[in-house]
């Protein structure tokens, strides 16, 4: 067996440090190993994007990105959305209050896919926002109360 790795990186605002196999994907750092279970498994393959999260502001398939490339970063999971004063964070309340979310499965990846593309396309088109979810895939809602909630955080101006 490969020796462990050290690594600390901040999740969700919190220093953590954690010893890793160099193998060791990082939803399995996430999920077994510090309990952050919004992270969600689904293919394996970075083809459904259950597994979403931010790593410094940028949306990643964390079943296919390495828990050691995670040292020094900001990985970010829903858990790690909070809005202000115990509001809900303005992507998971788009996302509530327009009926996206069905079963919930994707719904963390989806929420995180979304506030990652309206960070960085701020005016974008119509067909990119319909694209911006070709990543995630939902097998409830047909994308069209998704793609309105993501509508709404361009429409609203929200910064990350």
């Amino acid at each position: 067996m490969p020796a462990e790795i050290e690594i600390s990186c901040v999740i969700n605002g919190e220093l953590v440090k954690a010893r890793v196999q160099p193998a060791e994907r990082l939803v399995d750092l996430l999920r077994e190993r510090l309990g952050l279970k919004g992270t969600k498994t689904g293919c394996e393959e970075g083809d459904c994007g259950a597994c979403t999260v931010l790593v410094d502001g940028v949306a990643v398939n964390s079943c296919l990105f390495p828990a050691v490339e995670a040292a020094g970063r900001a990985v970010t999971t829903i858990e790690g959305l909070q809005g202000t004063n115990g509001e809900l964070h303005p992507a998971v309340k788009a996302f509530v209050e327009l009926g996206a979310v069905q079963c919930g499965f994707c719904t963390p990846g989806m929420i995180l896919r979304a506030w990652a593309f309206v960070g960085e396309n701020p005016n974008p088109t119509e067909d990119q926002i319909r694209r911006s979810v070709e990543g995630n895939i939902c097998r409830c809602t047909g994308y069209v109360k998704i793609i309105d909630a993501v509508r709404r955080l361009v429409d609203e101006g929200v910064e990350r």
